[in-house]
This record gives C-alpha cells, structure tokens and sequence, in this order.
C-alpha cells in the first residue's frame, strides 16, 4: 500500500527500546532475581485429585522440620463475600478467588492449591509438602462443558444457580450463566437463504504459554504495611487483590512490578502473591519469595476455555448474508467466568446482519480457573464461524474475499451485542489482503491449500497515569505505571516527544509500583499504547504550557505572547529551544495527568496463509503467512509488526497443536513444554505483514490498539487452507495430525 508522508517526526520512525540494554546483558530484575535480607522460600502443596472433599487437613509434621517457618491454608484466609471484582480484561468473584488461592472444603481441579510452606531454603519446603497429611473423599468429576451441562453431572459448587436471561434459577447447576444477543427474525432471514451451512465445532483448553513462571516475593511488615514484588501486567490490580483478598486497608499494600517474560492475559490474576503474604506474616515478618515451577504454571494457573460453539449462517446467490445464528458453549474452569461475554461479541462481528442470535453459556468443569488469553474468547469463536463463511462463499462459488466484502462492516453499522461502529478499517484491510502477493501467488504442488480468515477485537481503554519533570539538560524523566510487555515504554514515550517536540531520546521513560505513580489500568486489552500514550499527551501540553509561562517570565512578556512549535519557544524574534529553556529553570517543571479515554476504536485483521499436509502422517506444514491488519496509526511499526508475528505464531499454535490431555481420573498429563506441543522458530515461516492505517478518530494521534487481533484469525485461516489442501472441513481444535488422518479416513469411508 501507498503511505502517504507522514506529519510526525517521532511518531513512525523505529528508535531503539529504553530497556534494550538492560535485557540484553541481563541487568533487568525480573520476579525471580528479587533478594531481600533475611528471605525464606516457598512451595505450595496441591491436589493429586480433579474433584475431591478435604476432610483433614494436618500440617503438624511439617511444623516440626527444622528449617520450616511457617505454613497456611484456607484457615488462614480472611472470610470473602461475594464481591465482584474489575480486572480489566476480566472480572473475578473475590470469594471464588480466595478459594482458588487456597481450596476451603473442597479440591476442585487437579493442581488446586492446599497448602503452602515458608522455610530456610527450597529444598526444606519442598520436603515439608511431603509431610502435610491431607484426608481427601473423592468425588466424580466432569472436564467437558457440554457433559457438565447434563441433568446428572457432578455439581462443582453448591451454591451456584444459572443467571438465566437475567433471571436466577433455583437448582443447583454447572451452568453460570446463560445470555441471548438477538436482532431481527432469524426464521425469515433463514428461509430467504438459498444456501445454508450449519457446523458443530470443538476447541480444546490451551495456555498463553508465557516463557516466564509466575512469582512473587512478600514482606508483611511489624508496621502491617504489606509489600510486593512480581511479575504482574498490573501492580494496581495486585494491589486491588490483595487488599480484598487479605482484608487489609489498600493503602498498606505497595506492589512494585518487576520486568515481565510474557503475560499474554494469564499475569492479571494473582496465584501467589497472596500466599507470600500471609506466610511472611506468619514467619514472623520476614520476606517470602515463591516461584512457579513449569509444571505447575500449566496445572495450576488460568488457561483460556475449551469450548463447544453450533453456527448456522444463511446466504443468498447474490452473496448477501441473510442470517446468522450461534451458540457458545465456554469452559470457565472451576469457578464462572468464562470469556463467553467476549466471545459472543466477536464471533459474527466482521459482518453486517439484520437477522442473527447468539447464545452464550458460561459452564463450570474440573479445570484450573479460567484467565485472559490474549482477545479471550475471540479465537475460538472466530474458528467456527469463519470456517462456515468460508463454506458459504464456496457453495456459492465466491471469491472468499470478495464475499466477505460484500458482508463487511462499516461505520454506522451496529454489532450484534449492540454497540455501533465509528471509523473503522475493516473494507481497507479486505482489500489490502486482496491486493497483496500472496493472494494471487500460484500455489502448486499436491496436497496444498490456501485459507483466508478474518478477525476483530473490541480494544480498551482504561484508566491511565504519568508524570513527567524537565531536567536542566532538556532530558525529561517520565515515569508511568503500565507493565510494558510489548515494547510500550518506548511508544508511549515516543507519543510524549512528539507532544513536545523533542527528540526521542531525551525521553527518560520508567515503569512504577503503585506508591510512585497515579492508578493505572492492567497492560491487556490493546489498551496500553492509547491509553498511557494519551495520559502522556496530557503531560506533554501540561508541561508545554508550563514551559510558555518559564519563556513568558524569562522574556519579561505575557504569556499569549509566546508560542511554541516543534519544540522551539519564540517571542517577537526571539527563540529558544525546549533544551535551552530549560537550562535556565530556576523552579523544576513537573506535570502529572490521569485520563480515562473511551473513544479507544476497535480493530480487525484478514490473514492468509498456505499449507501443506501431508496425508501419511497428517503433518500440517505452514508455507507462508500474511496478516493484515487496520493499525490506526502505528507509532513504533516494528513493534507493531511484531505483535502481528507474534499472535499469528500462537493462533497458529492453537491450531495445530496445542491442548490439554488429561487422563480418566482429571489429571493433567501434559504439563511440561516436552509435551505441551507450542511452535518453534524451526515450525513457521516468516510472517509478512500489512500494516494498514485507518486512524482512529478518538485519539490525539490516531492510536488503535492493536495487539489481541492477531490471535483470532489464524485458527481459522488454517483450517480453511487444509480444507483447500486435502478436502475435509477440521472442526476440531488442534488440528494435531491424529486429527487430520482420522478426518481423512472418516471423508474416505463417506462418513464426513
């Protein structure tokens, strides 16, 4: 595509990251590099059982080993109501968390934590785990959705009842929830069709698969004033957590995030932070640290949901979508809370409908909690109805592009859970896939295919906070309180140079704890680089506007006098740049904003890619990869790009091969990366990139966000390049190769 020149020195250009140098030569303190005087060690114990009552609970002997300082368990925390929670990319039940953290009277999910051990070093806890007795009564256990749903499946939680259409049932149940999004007359616009596809599809549970287990260190102080340290996409949300969890005022928890190896959505929760707490309080005020071996961060920590979705969508000849209909069935794990909300949002909104109904239901199963997974729910969703989009445009033989142009939406149009779309790009990145190389490369050779898949997520805003001072030298020192985990310590602090007209590098940027910087929002939902970056804007013209009335001062003029461009100050012929105004400050000049935008613009993505399947073994081999996607104005494109690269990489995962295989008795059986199949750099071709840039209209540079698109597209892309490769339509996540053969044996024996 054709860029027109940029009005933006800053903004667009590719400067190297702030903490490049630290990660590289390893000086960067991460959650497990954290040392304090006089630590202790922590293990938690958990259950060998999916479903179990605990009857007993005896820690006595492990008291007893020399070395050991403390332990806990549910007894130890605090009573929770009912409260509810906002996380951000999700919200959570307290009491439901608190029982997560520690199981109270029953074990829900194996790798459900029962106990947890301070002691002199990690070889002591890890023996006293061994002497904690716990007495469990097991009990049948369900890990399917759809099983969980049946009148005779074993009840997870007794007091839960179905919030059905708004209404509380009054039988115990699986079910949470179930909604209904609806508009139009579904049994005309199905019977205006000419054709009609309806498939069944299932998805297995999968984890974000951050490099870096999850951690924390706790110091609960004589003074009862409560510290932390750990990798968290929010250290306000931590702090949020802990007050409620531990019943402590929020003002005595200080959370201070440390660099993060990943997130993806899973670091939003806390797993651990509470437990080093309550155990360092309990060693008599000395610190806890606790660390997550791999094993347990697969077993024990929120994976996305599995889920079972029904699509049925009718078209006339003409191309024209007359109907659509979709029921979501998500796994919430052991307590509610399933992205099934998301989901239903995401799964029918690239196109415009009169006549469509999604139902959503949110079920209980004997799994780890379900968390954010990078656009959570979207994926799953996206998987079965662009599969049956594709279908459509075949049976009508339509170009797979060309048919969703003459679906997509556009500004004014409304999704089918209500909002009404302003600006948006989704026609220009149609078209830009369209236009591009790949899509009309020759694809020869046997057994080859290419697949389109289209995707969209909502974007977020939040709420953000920074402040920034004016050094002597002309340097600014920002400080902000969004984890960055992509890179947004440098885009935001680019967005602040730009706003003051400086250069890039005189832009001092710092990640804060809550006890240095104004409340922020978790770093999830696409929202950091809009949000942080217009609460920087904010500073900026703050500190622009300080700055005037220093130049006013120093000039003896008034104010209105004097103006300011490209970071430059003039007044009546004279002129003095940002650096040497700021030389002659006799007072430091500082400014702080906190915003919360709501004009934040949603995003969409059209990906292609080619495959190659091998028949014998059933080996799905990705030849090339494209994502396009409307940016909004990309501020730093190479992390841009790399968001694209990185959600392909592990939609494409998701696809083909991971999931989690548990045995008869619910237990996890593939919890270690030898086993939990995620792609390498050796599995994957580069992926090309297409940023397409639609600004968005309700932010001061134009900013969308852009990370969680590219994670929905892929697993349906795949899936419609293998059906062009061998003929089968997948509807099972992944599409591993047992799946594959047993899919090719079933289309030859005429059962598919």
């Amino acid at each position: 595509m054709t860029t027109p020149a940029s009005p933006y020195k800053v903004i667009g250009s590719r400067p190297l990251r702030p903490d490049g140098v630290d990660k590289v030569t390893g000086r960067a303190i991460y959650g497990a590099d954290v040392r304090l005087p006089g630590m202790l060690y922590g293990k938690v114990l958990r259950s060998p059982h999916a479903h179990a009552r605990i009857v007993a609970i005896d820690v006595s002997a492990a008291l007893a080993l020399r070395g050991v300082r403390a332990v806990v368990t549910a007894q130890d925390m605090p009573t929770i109501g009912d409260k509810i929670a906002d996380l951000g990319e999700s919200t959570v039940n307290l009491r439901y968390t608190s029982n997560n953290l520690l199981a109270h009277d029953k074990v829900l999910y194996y790798g459900h934590a029962v106990a947890a051990v301070a002691a002199e070093n990690i070889h002591i806890a890890e023996e006293a785990l061994a002497l904690i007795k716990v007495e469990y009564a097991v009990l049948p256990h369900v890990l399917d959705g759809k099983a969980a749903m049946a009148p005779d499946a074993p009840i997870l939680l007794d007091d839960l009842r179905t919030n059905e259409l708004g209404k509380r049932g009054d039988r115990p149940t699986n079910v949470a929830e179930h909604f209904r999004h609806q508009r139009g007359d579904l049994a005309k616009g199905f019977a205006e069709a000419d054709v009609i596809v309806e498939r069944t599809f299932h998805t297995a549970t999968v984890h974000q698969g951050y490099i870096e287990p999850q951690n924390a260190t706790a110091l609960w102080n004589e003074d009862d004033q409560v510290l932390v340290w750990c990798s968290t996409q929010g250290a306000f949300s931590v702090q949020e957590q802990l007050a409620e969890l531990l019943q402590i005022p929020i003002s005595r928890v200080t959370v201070t995030p440390t660099e993060i190896g990943g997130g993806f959505g899973g670091k939003i929760n806390v797993y651990l932070e509470p437990l080093a707490a309550l155990l360092s309080r309990k060693a008599g005020h000395r610190p806890v640290k606790l660390v997550m071996t791999r094993a347990e961060v697969l077993a024990a920590t929120g994976p996305t949901s599995g889920s079972h979705i029904r699509v049925k969508m009718g078209a006339r000849r003409d191309g024209v979508i007359t109907a659509a209909e979709a029921e979501l069935i998500y796994e919430a794990g052991a307590y509610p809370g399933s992205p099934v909300g998301a989901g239903s949002g995401v799964i029918f909104a690239p196109y415009r409908l009169d006549n469509v109904q999604v139902d959503g239901y949110d079920v209980v199963v004997n799994r780890p909690k379900a968390a954010a997974y990078r656009a959570p729910g979207g994926t799953n969703a996206v998987f079965a109805a662009e599969t049956v989009v594709d279908e459509l445009a075949e049976k009508l033989s339509l170009d797979p592009i060309d048919f969703r142009l003459r679906n997509a939406v556009r500004e004014g149009d409304r999704r089918v859970d209500g909002p009404e779309y302003k600006r948006i790009g989704f026609i220009e990145t149609l078209e830009a896939a369209r236009n591009h190389p790949h899509y009309t490369a020759p694809l020869t050779g046997k057994h080859r295919g290419r697949g389109v898949a289209a995707g969209f997520w909502f974007n977020w805003g939040g709420k953000s906070s920074a402040t920034a001072t004016v050094n002597a030298d002309g340097a600014v020192n920002l400080i902000e309180g969004s984890t960055d985990i992509g890179g947004s310590r440098a885009s935001i602090a680019m967005q602040l140079a730009e706003t003051l007209g400086i250069p890039y590098e005189d832009i001092r940027p710092q990640v804060a704890g809550t006890a240095s910087v104004g409340y922020n929002d978790v770093t999830g939902g696409s929202r950091t680089t809009f949000g942080t970056g217009w609460a920087v804007y904010e500073v900026g013209n703050k500190l622009l506007a300080e700055m005037r009335q220093r130049a006013a001062e120093y000039w003896d003029a008034p104010v209105e006098s004097v103006t300011v461009a490209n970071g430059v100050f003039t007044h009546n012929g004279d002129a003095m740049t940002f650096r040497e105004l700021a030389s002659k400050l006799d007072v430091p000049v500082t400014a702080s904003a906190s915003v919360h935008p709501q004009s934040y613009g949603p995003g969409f993505g059209v990906h292609i890619v080619d495959v190659e399947v091998d028949v014998e073994t059933g080996k799905v081999s990705i030849l090339r990869y494209t994502a396009a996607q409307d940016v909004g104005r990309a501020i730093h494109p190479s992390y841009v790009e790399g968001q694209l690269q990185g959600g392909a990489a592990q939609g494409i995962g998701w696809a083909l091969n991971e999931e989690y295989v548990y045995d008869d008795q619910g237990r996890l059986l593939n919890a270690s990366l030898l086993d939990y199949r995620m792609p390498t750099a050796l599995d994957l071709p580069m992926i090309d990139t297409v940023l397409v840039e639609v600004h968005n209209p309700g932010h001061p540079y134009g900013v969308r966000g852009v990370g969680e698109v590219p994670i929905v597209p892929p697993a349906a892309a795949v899936a419609n390049a293998i059906y062009h490769a061998i003929g089968v339509r997948m509807t099972e996540l992944p599409m591993s190769p047992a799946r594959i053969i047993a899919a090719i044996e079933k289309s030859r024996s005429g059962l598919g």
